[in-house]
């Protein structure tokens, strides 16, 4: 009797052990499980916010288990995916807002549900990341990509004086913008500008217009551009790779690209197909926005929270500025130093 007591025994302190670890040895969160974390992306078929949602889901294994929705590019259908993953017991959100001015409405249902919140790519309103302590943002300052945009034009604009085709000492461009009201948008659009004329050179606005961060609308307003100002064009800023792509379909339409008629365009995020754009020198360059590190980062925080961890830089990896943000630094891609990105 007493040798089927001490098996018993040892079955139930071995038990015990082993409920504290998952199968392949890492720490299990509440319950006895890894943490589910809800993730709430603004579209699936954004070709950036696809490469960040690989790196959730690469990155979050061992740690949580994510359940990654789409939101359609639709505020109130993220609402509704937000009140399912509490109505869950999810245990962290991870949500890539649809309308940035809208995160605020998130923060509130987190907070009465005591649901810790990592926003990403899209920025609250300050006031709103003020609103709770478990609440933090992971992205990029959009100035800083402006900035490089812009400082990829005046380094071609420097070394091809071809390129101002009817000299008269004037950059004119065309910009395709994202989004209206988007801060990236708004800010990518600013500097990229100020940067040029930081450098000593004249501007000219030929032609402006939202393509909402989608490369066929990028075709479609540049290959409007085309029909309205052809060759008084000379340059092309975009805010992001996927309308700079389309732009560059406009452009193959027109004619260029062949023989010595060229057209400097500049994109945003440094996609798998921008590289290959790059690669066959329709694009001029881009800038890194860093996908791997942006949901590397954001899946960290987010399992942290759940685990009911205050974030540092020790235990998430990154820098945490005023105890709410991490920063993913831009990087300017060409030709030249395309393997960078990849």
């Amino acid at each position: 009797m007493k040798k089927v007591t001490s098996v018993l025994l040892a079955g139930a302190l071995l038990g015990g052990a082993l409920a504290g670890c998952s199968s392949d040895g890492s720490k299990e969160g509440s319950g006895g499980k890894e943490p589910k974390i809800g993730v709430a992306i603004y579209k699936f078929d954004d070709t950036f916010m696809t490469g960040v949602r690989n790196s959730i889901k690469e990155n979050a294994k061992g740690i949580a288990s994510v359940d990654i929705v789409d939101s359609l590019n639709s505020q109130p259908t993220q609402n509704d995916k937000v009140d399912l993953f509490i109505s869950k017991k999810s245990d962290a959100l991870l949500i890539n807002p649809v309308d940035r001015t809208a995160a605020g409405v998130i923060i509130d249902k987190a907070k009465a549900a005591d649901t810790p919140v990592v926003f990403l790519n899209r920025e609250p309103l300050p006031e709103d990341m003020k609103k709770w302590d478990k609440v933090y943002y992971v992205g990029a300052k959009a100035e800083e990509s402006g900035t490089m945009s812009g400082e990829l034009i005046v380094d071609y604009w420097k070394a091809h004086p071809e390129a101002d085709k009817n000299g008269d000492g004037v950059l004119q461009y065309v910009m395709l913008m994202g989004e209206p009201g988007h801060q990236d948008a708004e800010l990518r659009t600013k500097y990229s500008v100020e940067a040029i004329v930081n450098a000593g050179i004249k501007v000219e606005k030929v032609a402006e217009d939202s393509g909402m961060w989608d490369r066929v609308k990028g075709q479609e307003k540049m290959a409007a551009f085309l029909g309205s100002h052809g060759d008084k064009i000379e340059a092309v800023l975009a805010n992001n790779d996927d309308m700079a792509l389309g732009a560059i379909e406009a452009l193959k339409a027109a004619g260029y690209f062949k023989g010595d008629k060229v057209m400097p365009v500049v994109g945003v995020d440094a996609t798998a197909p921008a590289l290959e754009a790059l690669k066959d020198g329709t694009m001029l360059g881009t800038v890194l926005n860093d996908a791997v590190n942006q949901g590397k980062a954001s899946v960290k925080l987010a399992s942290l929270l759940a685990n009911g961890e205050t974030p540092t830089k020790d235990n998430a990896g990154f820098d945490i500025t005023d105890n709410q943000y991490i920063w993913i630094s831009y990087k300017k891609i060409t030709k030249d130093n395309m393997d960078d990105a990849k």
